[in-house]
């Protein structure tokens, strides 16, 4: 059981723990006399710097999506993505949903999740009746027939190599089982370590976010790719309008503009290590990440949390380990002044 928000000592103001990151009523809960400027909100990986939005018109928000929107978006995602083909692409607004219908693919039985990771695959496959383990190492996934990876790892960036995942994959095959990979963030992973191609092996379910890299969390857009077969079965289950129109026509859009997306990863990864510049001279260890976030190792790290967030600045913290907090990246150069000077600031104390 989670402990609960006093008994960590990081957050003194609050009954619960904070469960995922951009949650700012909390961050207003907890620091009430923070400045009243808008919160510095790095609590999330999410891409400060949005894909540029077009004046789409009135009528991707009057009229119902049409069918021919939703299988153009499901193509571009399908070569964006690397998957076999637009047959084995679901889009839904978000990935959230997805989790939950894949959890719902099997009988209730054994499911093994690589953790520490992402929280809401243990509770969505708990929903779904399966009895839960979590595991360091796909070598101890057992006779579970549920396996869930997030690759890259949220919040340590650890990387499954695909070799293992595949291998994973046709232990899975043999028991009738499934093997889950979360590539929330691959857009900034390795080149080729996407099992986006291999879900033509028939137990494979790839999920990919569109809101993180893109910088448009609040669209809600997400995708699965995954078997033909399991595929029209998502398909039924979301019914005939999964996404909205508005979503059907950016994602369409980004997903297929590889000039910002090269840009943008060029940018990131340069960001990132401006933000790994900042956090080491505050003598914080870097314990991992992505060009996303930044995960830090400190025995002040309950200190450094509440500095910064009385000072308008929310980074995500975790009342399992009190000793990580977690950094996105700031957006515009006032953003990252403001951070650079805080954490400059006389905090190991507080």
């Amino acid at each position: 059981m989670a402990k609960s928000a006093s008994a960590t000592g990081i957050f003194p103001h609050a009954d619960e723990p904070l469960l995922h990151g951009g949650d700012l009523d909390a961050a207003r809960r907890l620091f009430p006399d923070a400045p009243a400027r808008p919160f510095l909100d790095l609590s999330t990986g999410i891409n400060p710097n949005p894909y540029p939005l077009s004046d789409f018109g009135g009528e991707a928000f009057a009229r119902l999506p049409e069918a021919s929107a939703i299988a153009r978006l499901t193509a571009t995602a399908a070569t964006a993505y690397g998957a076999p083909s637009a047959a084995h692409v679901v889009a839904a607004p978000g990935t959230q949903i997805l989790a939950a219908l894949v959890a719902a693919l099997l009988p209730p039985g054994r499911a093994a999740i690589l953790s520490p990771t992402y929280a809401e695959h243990a509770r969505v496959a708990a929903l779904a009746g399966h009895n839960v383990r979590h595991v360091r190492d796909l070598g101890a996934t057992g006779d579970a027939t549920l396996v869930i990876v997030t690759n890259p790892n949220n919040p340590d960036g650890r990387i499954t190599a695909r070799d293992d995942l595949l291998a994973a994959a046709a232990d899975l095959r043999r028991r009738g089982g499934l093997l889950v990979v979360d590539e929330a963030f691959m857009e900034v992973g390795p080149e080729r370590a996407s099992l986006a191609a291999d879900v033509v092996r028939g137990n494979i379910v790839v999920l990919r976010s569109f809101g993180k890299f893109f910088g448009l969390a609040g669209l809600r857009l997400g995708f699965a790719l995954l078997d033909p077969v399991l595929a029209a079965r998502f398909a039924a289950a979301l019914g005939p309008w999964p996404v909205s129109g508005p979503a059907l026509a950016v994602g369409a859009k980004a997903l297929a503009d590889t000039e910002w997306i090269a840009r943008t990863r060029r940018e990131l990864a340069q960001a990132a290590r401006r933000l790994d510049a900042i956090l080491t001279a505050a003598e914080l260890e870097i314990a991992g990440g992505t060009a996303l976030f930044r995960l830090t190792r400190s025995r002040a790290a309950g200190a450094l949390f509440r500095h910064l967030g009385r000072s308008g600045i929310f980074v995500r913290s975790f009342p399992d380990d009190p000793a990580l907090l977690r950094f996105g990246l700031p957006g515009s150069e006032p953003d990252w002044e403001r951070l650079q000077a805080a954490i400059a600031g006389d905090w190991r104390s507080g």
